[in-house]
């Protein structure tokens, strides 16, 4: 059972990015999956997720309306497509899944798997 993330990279403010989460060992329609981040001394925030099998989407206020999760059932893949990119965004982003409904969706101990990370740098 694997996640990997991919995508980041170094972007200016304002510009666009799409990070992946591709699994292996597991159907990730069968699993809740989220997007988290982490700053430089900061811990693990929440940002994004999605919900098993239907597929119903939250976000974090701090993104919402600039970040959308994607699943793509065939490839077997989350994705999150990030625009008007700020520094604030800058952090390595982690994909996490959950077997089993999380009670509290930000808290990153509800998630069994974890990818191992990529890095988003927003220079202003």
């Amino acid at each position: 059972v694997q996640l990997q993330a991919s995508g980041g990279g170094l972007v200016q403010s304002g510009d666009s990015l799409r990070l992946s989460c591709a699994a292996s060992g597991f159907f990730l329609d069968d699993v809740w999956i989220a997007w988290f981040r982490q700053a430089p001394g900061k811990g693990r925030e929440g940002v994004s997720g999605i919900r098993r099998m239907e597929g119903g989407t939250y976000y974090s206020d701090s993104v919402k309306g600039r970040f959308t999760i994607s699943r793509d059932n065939d490839k077997n893949t989350v994705y999150l497509q990030m625009s008007s990119l700020k520094s604030e965004d800058t952090a390595v982003y982690y994909c996490a899944a959950a077997q089993h409904p999380p009670n509290h969706v930000w808290s990153p101990t509800e998630y069994t798997f974890w990818g191992q990370g990529t890095q988003v740098t927003v220079s202003s």
